[in-house]
């Protein structure tokens, strides 16, 4: 592949691109048309695509879509084929993401994204901080971590 960045994306991400609304609607937009022209490469753990189904039919359904499940399934196979993304698959990631459930407590998904920039040496992208990462300071230094809200 090209030189491109390699980011590990979390669902607050995923879903700020589908939620027009979205505060942060525009960031998110910036990151997926960077991986449209190829100027970025995504990882996209396999328990964030499951958050993603889950988070993008409440969004679709709030909107009023028709279908919103059909809608949140086909965002997550159209991630799954996108050319610039990878979902990796394999135990180091499982017992990596483990580790730092373990150190820091955080949600399991966003304990795969920080496993995957590990791992990977990727930047994790989170929309915000969440409350269960007041302890960001922290996992900047041992995490190269991207917030959303940082570009508002």
């Amino acid at each position: 592949m090209s030189r491109a960045r390699l980011v590990s994306l979390d669902t607050g991400v995923i879903v700020e691109l589908v939620d027009r609304a979205g505060a942060l609607h525009e960031q998110a937009g910036a990151i997926f048309a960077a991986l449209a022209r190829g100027a970025l490469r995504a990882l996209v753990p396999p328990p964030v695509i499951a958050e993603t189904v889950y988070v993008a039919a409440r969004v679709y359904e709030a909107a009023g879509a028709p279908d919103p499940l059909a809608r949140a399934e086909a965002l997550a196979r159209w991630l799954c084929s996108h050319p610039h993304v990878s979902v990796p698959r394999d135990l180091e990631l499982d017992v990596e993401a483990g580790r730092v459930k373990k150190r820091y407590g955080l949600a399991l998904t966003d304990c795969y994204v920080l496993a995957s920039a590990k791992l990977y040496g990727s930047t994790a992208v989170f929309r915000r901080r969440e409350s269960e990462m007041r302890r960001a300071g922290e996992l900047e230094r041992e995490f190269r971590v991207l917030f959303l809200e940082d570009y508002a």
